[in-house]
């Protein structure tokens, strides 16, 4: 029998808008990579957001986007994920995260992940 393993990226982040459309890395300790002997799955995401405004995280794969999770004004989300998927081994996960230009807050995040 395998054992499984709970990682978490987690945390309360400051952050300014560039715009909806530039996201960028919200912060550099939110990123994690399988490691070479394991599988991992993205078990559920959890947000909040001070901001009036719409927000939005996207999970990126490999340097690619995998995920997007919008975060509505003064809201927060809980997304557990029914459909998960095998990331296989030295895939790495960043966070990045857009809002408006001009605009600051803070967002809470909480993403947990299974490593098997």
């Amino acid at each position: 029998m395998m054992d499984a393993t709970p990682r978490f990226l987690n945390g309360v982040f400051d952050f300014e808008g560039r715009g909806l459309g530039r996201p960028a890395e919200l912060d550099p300790a939110l990123s994690y990579t399988v490691p070479s002997d394991k599988r991992t799955q993205l078990i559920y995401l959890r947000a909040g957001n001070s901001l009036d405004e719409l927000v939005y995280l996207v999970l990126t794969k490999n340097g690619a986007p995998m995920r997007y999770f919008p975060i509505g004004a003064k809201a927060s989300i809980h997304v557990p994920l029914a459909v998960v998927e095998d990331l296989f081994p030295d895939t790495k996960l960043e966070i990045f995260f857009a809002a408006p230009e001009g605009s600051a807050g803070t967002v809470v995040l909480d993403i947990g992940l299974m490593e098997i």
